[in-house]
This record gives C-alpha cells, structure tokens and sequence, in this order.
C-alpha cells in the first residue's frame, strides 16, 4: 500500500507542474530549547530514498504554490522514520511538491530525533519542533499567503504519531524563547497517514515506542504518548489512511484513533 500511495504521488508531481518556490528556514534563530552542548553530525542517506539521522539544526523547508492556484491552505508535514531517521522525500519534500500541485502549502519539518545526545530530554524534542513549524507558519502566513485559520499538519507512521502528539496536546506547552511561541499551535485539520497512535500493548509500535521514551518504558510516558486517551471534543478533524494488511504499523492504531474521534463528536 505504501509502495503504490508513493508511486501515486510521483506521478501527480511529474504530471503537473506549477513552478512552485521552496526554501529552508531555521526554526529557531538562536538558543534552540532543550539543547545542551553536544554537536552532532547530521547524516544524509541517499540510496532508493533520502533518510537523515542525526538533525543538528531543526528547520522547515518551505514549498509554496504558484500564487495563480493558491488555496491560502497550508499542510505542516512530519516524515516518518520511526522517531530513528527521517523519511524526507518520500514522507516529507515530495508530498510537499504534491500539495503544491493542488495549490497548498507544503511545510517540511527537518525536526530533531529523541535518540541523539544534542538532546537534553530526548522524547521533547520532536514535540518541540512541530509546535514551532506551527506557529512559525502562522506568523509568517500574510507573506506566504496562507490564511492561518486553514494550518493544518500531516504525518507518516512515527510522524503521524508526532502530528497526533500536537492534535492531543496542543495546550502543553514546555519553553517560550520569543513572541512566536505565544501564537496557537493547534492544527486546524490533521491528515494521519498509516500512524502509530498507541504506545501501549498489543498494537504499538516498538521502534518507534523504544526511541520515543526508551526502554524499560515508563508508565506514565507510555499513558501520555498513547494518544487515543487524549481525544476531546477540541481535537482536530482528522483524516486517517491505512491499509488493513499493514505489516509495520498495526490498523488498529487508526481504529482507536477514529472510534474515540467519533466518541467525541469530532
């Protein structure tokens, strides 16, 4: 299913081309938070697809649609990697382009991984990131127009965790370094593709679970990433794709996730 979802979207890219922009921007001009003074090298794998271990600097790569068929929506986008690697093209910069062939934004989100020692609590930093690329949009959404009613974040397998993490806990809120991190970082819509949900038994993800929060787990992790028990009537509406035969990420994650969505109205 993944196979064929990413030949989809290769396709839609090379079929349309709508001279979109894109570049890069650090998420945080200085005193990046829960950073000590260890430097990582950043590593870069390119074989049938782009992986990088290691991010040193968190950043969004920004993809903005031609201005003749902007939407003004925008799609904060986390690749997966199971909280090891990074995904990027296939679950992060091609989407990007894909959206942009519809006329959406397509923000990547380089963010940092839990299990490199540049952390100082390592399950954090992920979080962290997304929030910013959130509100970072919102703040620079008049120049991009983009309206910032219409942000909305899209994840793969441990990215639609992290993009689950943010629907589920988007009140919390553990640094502020400037005026940024005062806008509201609550997706207004969120696309979770094939994700890891729960991190507790039967139907988690180990990898993924084990890099998040390490391992022997503690319980009280375990209950706050699992993030079906977090679901309100104020979680966003969500979009939910996964194959029932998936062998990486069990389905029943999606079904949780969309049987407590309902339970609440959403």
């Amino acid at each position: 299913m993944k196979k064929y979802l990413a030949i989809f979207i290769c396709l839609q890219i090379c079929a349309i081309n709508l001279f979109s922009q894109n570049y890069k921007l650090p998420l945080w001009e200085k005193n990046i938070p829960n950073e000590n003074a260890v430097k990582v090298e950043e590593t870069i794998e390119i074989t049938d697809k782009l992986r990088i271990t290691a991010v040193d600097e968190p950043i969004i790569e920004v993809y903005l649609p031609s201005k003749n068929y902007a939407t003004g929506e925008a799609i904060v986008i986390c690749p997966g990697g199971g909280y090891r690697i990074l995904a990027y093209n296939s679950e992060g910069s091609d989407v990007a382009k894909w959206l942009n062939s519809r006329g959406i934004a397509g923000i990547v989100v380089k963010y940092r991984l839990p299990i490199t020692p540049n952390n100082i609590q390592g399950r954090l930093s992920p979080f962290l990131d997304l929030q910013r690329a959130i509100r970072l949009t919102r703040f620079k959404s008049h120049e991009w127009g983009i309206d910032p009613s219409k942000v909305g974040v899209m994840g793969f397998s441990a990215g639609g965790h992290l993009a689950s993490t943010l629907g589920t806990h988007f009140e919390d809120n553990f640094f502020s370094t400037d005026k940024i991190d005062s806008i509201n970082c609550r997706p207004d819509f969120m696309v979770l593709m094939y994700p890891v949900i729960t991190l507790k038994e039967p139907f988690l993800h180990l990898g993924s679970r084990t890099n998040l929060i390490g391992d022997p787990a503690d319980s009280t992790l375990i209950n706050y990433y699992s993030n079906e028990l977090h679901i309100t009537e104020n979680t966003p509406p969500t979009f939910l794709v996964h194959a029932d035969d998936d062998k990486g990420v069990a389905v029943e994650n999606s079904l949780m996730f969309y049987n407590n969505l309902r339970k609440h109205g959403v």
